[in-house]
């Protein structure tokens, strides 16, 4: 089965709800103004996390954010028939990015 990751909104960006720990972490993510940026954030987090599934991004409209109630989860895996086949935790501190990478490593 494949997968793939829908990037939506960053849920704390810099100019935004910080929290602590991204400060600690050096995550230093501003809220995208046009798709070009949110397309540059997703990149850079698909790089960081080492996916090696295909990253879609959420258009400025947050229309699947919306479909799929994306606030404040933020890891969803889409299987290609539509259906939820991941849901992360509750951000911010159910956000795990390593129970994301087992996931998807143990369905492919």
């Amino acid at each position: 089965m494949d997968f793939y990751v829908v990037y939506i909104h960053e849920a704390h960006p810099a100019d935004g709800w910080v929290l602590e720990s991204n400060t600690d972490a050096e995550i230093d993510v501003l809220n995208a103004r046009s798709i070009e940026e949110r397309q540059g954030v997703a990149t850079m987090c698909s790089t960081k996390l080492s996916l090696s599934i295909p990253v879609f991004v959420d258009g400025m409209d947050n229309a699947a954010d919306r479909a799929f109630n994306a606030w404040p989860e933020r890891l969803y895996v889409i299987s290609t028939d539509g259906t939820v086949a991941y849901q992360g935790g509750k951000g911010p501190y159910g956000f795990d990015p390593e129970e994301l990478a087992t996931f998807v490593a143990s369905a492919r």
